[in-house]
């Protein structure tokens, strides 16, 4: 487990913000509205200049930076990546991020990477080296980090215990927090038939650093079924921000991202998204 004296918390306000899109820099900066803080994913800044590193440097001027990996591959079987590591390293040195987070998941087989974010059993095994791997992160880059629910399409017969037990065992183990991804949450439930607000009240709520809002796709089964596809492609829809606002109700107020990551609309659009998320925020009358 990192040391605490080390540990580098997450810092960003308990207020909404965006992840950053280069064609949204002069908007953001001439007219941020309610946005508060930006999250950036590690992969698109472990380069060594160019206009991508010069915006980031002129964004950290102003907003509270969220790093958000997607390659670390926490979940695989294999060795973790220890160049990527090193990038990862660079990048978090010299920005001073607020907050840095990775997926519950794995994405490598062998010696290839998959394009997808795949979820994992929740076993005793599986457990120790998911928790392995998250000493060796943040023993490696000297800070926090926070660990996200996935969405899911299915549930491995071999599977222990609940998500949630599984999450909760990782904070005790290794000293790290949790992003909680509401839509995940619900596109989980809806998936899998289960309970979103029963989820949302065995989550360990005193381990969040971060909560994520973002859009799915529906669709159907090959047996008809409700199909819910997890593709940051569209706006929070009215369920989402229900099981939201009961989640805050019971957590109180954290920083809370709107995710936008493809088919990525006008700035007023997204900065829209985040004023309902400052209003909800707003309504529980915490700073």
């Amino acid at each position: 487990m990192l040391d605490a004296t080390t540990q580098r918390l997450v810092t960003l306000p308990n207020r909404p913000g965006v992840g950053f899109k280069p064609q949204h820099f002069d908007a953001i900066l001439a007219s941020p509205g309610s946005v508060a803080w930006l999250e950036v994913h590690a992969e698109n800044y472990m380069g060594g200049g160019g206009r991508p590193i010069a915006q980031l440097r002129e964004l950290a001027k102003t907003f509270p930076i969220s790093v958000h990996g997607v390659g670390l591959s926490i979940g695989g079987e294999a060795p973790l990546d220890l160049d990527h590591l090193a990038r990862l390293k660079r990048l978090l040195d010299w920005l001073e991020p607020a907050s840095f987070s990775e997926h519950l998941a794995w994405s490598t087989h062998d010696s290839h990477f998959l394009n997808d974010l795949l979820p994992l059993p929740y076993t005793a095994e599986t457990l120790a080296r998911v928790a392995a791997h998250i000493d060796q992160v943040q023993t490696h880059l000297g800070r926090r980090m926070l660990l996200e629910n996935p969405s899911s399409y299915l549930a491995y017969a071999e599977t222990e215990m609940q998500e949630t037990e599984f999450l909760a065992r990782l904070c005790q183990q290794t000293g790290c927090g949790l992003l909680l991804d509401v839509n995940n949450v619900y596109v989980s439930a809806i998936n899998q038939q289960t309970d979103a607000t029963a989820y949302i009240d065995a989550f360990p709520l005193d381990q969040i650093g971060e909560i994520h809002l973002g859009g799915h796709e529906p669709q159907q089964d090959e047996h008809g079924a409700p199909l819910l596809i997890d593709n940051h492609a569209s706006a929070v829809i009215d369920p989402v921000w229900a099981l939201y606002d009961y989640t805050i109700q019971a957590a109180g107020a954290h920083p809370t991202l709107i995710e936008w990551d493809n088919d990525v609309p006008e700035w007023a659009t997204l900065s829209a998204e985040a004023d309902v998320a400052g209003g909800l925020l707003a309504r529980l009358h915490v700073k």
